[in-house]
């Protein structure tokens, strides 16, 4: 049996890939209506919410648990109750015999890299809350038995169908506030969710977590990025102009870092249908 922890863009590709392939697959919902609406759709539903204890009393066993839990604002809780304390709480939930966790972590435990490349030796730096979250997140695994088979998967940035930023803005013609400087690094949502199940069938390392950076490996300069979407879609070049300084957007920009992917490629055994965004947004522009 598969459990899921947050049926969301990445999370509803996951568990539509275990449903696919035959598993029974139990999701946690904060949501009634949601719940209902995923067992419609052939899917157990348990109702709970992960900053709550008292809600995760009866947490089945499941030969994998993915934790990828996202964090909706606005929100009567913080980033850390949702990502430090849930991955705490489901911790001291889950039965003893629950085989491999997973943790959907993300590339912003890292800091500012000025343009080089980054890997999973690079000591993280985080200069954003989301980052602090998620890096206290990965220490809760770390210090937990479950730890020992777990698995921590750092994502670049997720694209996919639907999720192109700016793209009403690029198709109007109107300005878009997107910082042009510093890398993006990216991987498409159908590659990240083969990465987790990859994940799945590591051997267990019977010390830490193991770590995997996630991204296509092939980082971009933003203004050509938004560039590349423009030609995709077959509109005008972007207009640019002075983006929010305090949005997360512009400090994501600032940490100006390429990630590797080298060891997902080994480890995982992945071989990525959308190895860089060029393939990626033809596929969703074209298909």
């Amino acid at each position: 049996m598969k459990l899921l922890f947050g049926y969301g863009y990445l999370g509803s590709r996951i568990a539509a890939k275990w449903r696919h392939a035959g598993d029974e697959v139990t999701v946690v919902t904060r949501s009634k209506e949601k719940a209902a609406q995923l067992q419609n759709e052939g899917f157990k539903a348990i109702v709970a919410h992960v900053t709550d204890p008292q809600t995760l009393k009866l947490l089945p066993g499941a030969e994998t648990v993915v934790y990828a839990v996202g964090f909706a604002r606005p929100s009567s809780q913080s980033i850390r109750a949702v990502y430090e304390g849930g991955v705490q709480n489901v911790l001291a939930s889950l039965p003893v015999d629950t085989g491999r966790f997973i943790y959907i972590s993300t590339t912003g435990v890292y800091g500012g890299a000025d343009g080089r490349w980054i890997d999973e030796t690079t000591p993280p730096a985080p200069q954003r809350a989301g980052g602090e979250a998620a890096l206290a997140a990965e220490h809760q695994l770390q210090s937990h038995p479950l730890g020992q088979k777990g698995v921590i998967l750092r994502l670049a940035g997720i694209y996919g169908p639907g999720r192109i930023p700016f793209q009403d803005q690029l198709q109007a013609g109107d300005p878009i506030g997107a910082p042009t400087a510093g890398y993006l690094n990216l991987i498409h949502v159908d590659d990240a969710a083969n990465c987790v199940l990859a994940a799945e069938n590591l051997p267990p390392s019977h010390s830490a977590p193991q770590l995997f950076c996630i991204s296509d490996g092939k980082p971009v300069i933003r203004q050509e990025f938004y560039a590349e979407v423009a030609r995709q879609m077959h509109v005008p070049a972007p207009i640019f102009k002075n983006p929010d300084p305090n949005s997360p957007r512009t400090a994501r920009a600032a940490s100006n870092k390429r990630v590797c992917n080298a060891r997902m490629l080994v480890a995982l055994g992945v071989d990525l249908d959308y190895r860089s965004h060029t393939e990626g947004l033809h596929a969703i522009f074209h298909h």
